[in-house]
């Protein structure tokens, strides 16, 4: 009787856990969130009857929820590619995306700063404390302060 209960137990967490990671995507829209998924698939509509526009294959790939339709949620990357893609293949990591320019990667949030790396175009990074101008922009353990407009993946003024 005793592993019954434990595994009901066990159960009831892991239903908690999954019903909290849907609740995490079920936020007002828009806002930002990232693939999870080594690969992502994304339709032209909110189903898998509809046709494959693209196929991601970069995890943590930053998008920009723009709506929701049950299990499904239709998104904007940052080259401006619009389409739908399940729920199930997104985080709530944030993450950034470097645009046209090289930019610098700071050892404090300031322009005169010293330069402790630089990034490419194209370059995806995790984000963590932005304090509304800078956010910390981790790329694989290499990280630095960038300013919040020279990435793709943050609101200017965004503060977390």
């Amino acid at each position: 009787m005793r592993l019954g209960g434990q595994s009901i137990a066990v159960a009831a967490v892991l239903t908690m856990v999954a019903a909290g990671a849907a609740d995490a995507q079920r936020r007002k829209t828009p806002y930002y969130a990232s693939i999870a998924a080594g690969e992502a698939r994304m339709r032209s509509g909110p189903g898998k009857n509809y046709p494959t526009q693209w196929v991601y294959r970069r995890a943590d790939m930053p998008i920009k929820v723009l709506d929701i339709y049950q299990d499904w949620r239709r998104v904007e990357d940052p080259d401006g590619t619009r389409g739908w893609l399940q729920v199930g293949l997104l985080s709530d990591r944030r993450t950034a995306f470097v645009g046209r320019d090289m930019v610098e990667l700071r050892a404090s949030p300031q322009s005169g700063a010293a330069v402790v790396w630089r990034a490419a175009p194209g370059v995806v990074g995790r984000l963590s404390r932005c304090n509304g101008a800078w956010c910390f922009f981790d790329v694989k353990g290499r990280g630095g302060y960038v300013e919040q407009a020279r990435l793709w993946g943050v609101d200017p003024g965004e503060t977390m």
